[in-house]
């Protein structure tokens, strides 16, 4: 009898232990995926420009980290060049991030 109970639990610590096993496998796949998605994202831009719900007219121009843009929703992404042009063309500036002082446009 107790060698019959040796066997049960031995089978039952191999199945626990191939589980485990294929947790930690899992684990180290999803970390990996993360780890590959980081590397891949492309770069945060610098400059956005958001548009107005007609998605024609340019509302207003902001840094890439402002939380405004972020909340908006209709932004896009801008070259230097372009956030200069948009303000130079009376495009407001936003109140919150001034993408004109950093672009040194007073």
């Amino acid at each position: 009898m107790l060698r019959f109970a040796r066997r049960v639990v031995e089978q039952q610590t191999a199945r626990q232990l191939a589980l485990i096993d294929r947790w930690i496998a899992d684990e180290e796949r999803l970390e990996r995926e993360r780890r590959q998605g980081e590397e891949r994202r492309p770069p945060a831009p610098q400059w956005l420009i958001q548009y107005g719900l007609n998605r024609r007219n340019v509302d207003a121009v902001h840094t890439g980290d402002c939380w405004a843009a972020a909340k908006s929703g209709r932004c896009r992404p801008a070259t230097r060049q372009q956030a200069l042009d948009a303000l130079r063309r009376q495009v407001p500036a936003c109140p919150h991030c001034r993408p004109d002082t950093a672009l040194g446009i007073l």
